[in-house]
């Protein structure tokens, strides 16, 4: 409070007093006396005595005290005025607070370590990103975290770009949970990045923050945004293929000429060469990669690339 700063010509006024030394007229005693500090001296008009300024801190931090426990037991009688907005417009409900921005990829998965250990009902998640080597310690940790929830009744469903089908590493990943008892399905087209927890949290990526971190993000906890989420999740769910059956889905992904197309490129040669060597105009070869990147719900020719290296010898005859 501004009434307890003591300015330095006050703390100055008040060594004067202390001292028993007269006191310029020009220099008011009123605000040290109003803080206790010193009292009138009934003997001399005008004149003023020091107080012990132990005593008086002691008095103030008694006063503050007793603020706080009044000011603590007003709060706990709000809660009783906000539970009578049931009955005011009882056909609106109310969400609660929003979200909370987490401005690392530390601070997210610290955030869904403490919200999904806990976990009773459901975890949903959509990866989109294309996959990469991980860590083995972090993906053994991963799979430990998914049994463990679904040992305690948790469902768990998992989104992935059927791209992922073709790492190694990841389909190893899902292989694991698949067995323990996780559903598991991929889709071509593009999708958002969502994690969804017993219909209560939804982390998301950061669409907000300019500048910030790549893997920031969002913990959302209003009610109506989280369960709106989970509809969209259920809706690219139903709309996926399941994990077991992707080896027979991504044979029908590109064409006899897109596969020709995609074993020039591999070789080196430019997309012009490549029309030479097939027959066709660079405009077709072009047309066919973009469908390609598309089917697969890749955001790059490199993507693209990437995916038909380590498919055309393991599944594509």
């Amino acid at each position: 409070m501004d009434d307890l700063i003591l300015l330095p010509e006050d703390q100055d006024l008040y060594r004067l007093i202390a001292a028993g030394e007269e006191l310029p007229p020009d220099r008011p005693a009123e605000r040290l006396a109003a803080l206790g500090l010193i009292t009138a001296d009934p003997y001399r008009v005008g004149r003023w005595i020091a107080s012990d300024p132990r005593a008086a801190a002691e008095r103030l931090m008694t006063e503050a005290r007793d603020d706080l426990t009044r000011a603590a037991e007003r709060m706990t009688r709000i809660p009783t005025l906000e539970a009578l907005s049931q009955h005011f417009d009882p056909h609106r409900w109310y969400g609660g607070p929003g979200s909370e921005f987490m401005a690392t990829r530390a601070a997210m998965n610290l955030r869904i370590g403490e919200i999904s250990g806990p976990a009773t009902t459901e975890i949903l998640t959509a990866q989109p990103g294309a996959p990469g080597d991980r860590d083995p310690e972090i993906v053994k940790l991963g799979v430990e975290r998914t049994r463990s929830a679904l040992e305690r009744g948790v469902e768990v469903r998992s989104l992935y770009s059927v791209i992922a089908h073709s790492h190694l590493q990841t389909r190893a990943y899902v292989e694991e949970i698949v067995e323990a008892g996780a559903h598991v399905r991929a889709r071509a087209e593009p999708f958002p990045r969502i994690m969804l927890i017993d219909r209560a949290h939804l982390l998301i990526d950061n669409h907000v923050r300019t500048g910030a971190e790549l893997n920031s993000g969002w913990h959302v906890s209003d009610r109506s945004v989280v369960m709106w989420a989970r509809e969209v999740f259920l809706l690219l769910w139903s709309r996926a293929t399941r994990w077991q059956d992707l080896a027979h889905a991504t044979d029908s992904l590109v064409t006899p000429r897109q596969r020709a197309i995609l074993d020039e490129l591999a070789s080196g040669q430019s997309q012009p060469q490549i029309g030479l060597t097939l027959g066709i105009s660079e405009r077709i070869v072009n047309k066919e990669v973009a469908a390609v990147r598309q089917a697969l719900g890749a955001r790059s020719r490199d993507q693209v690339m990437a995916w038909w290296g380590r498919v055309s010898h393991e599944q594509l005859p």
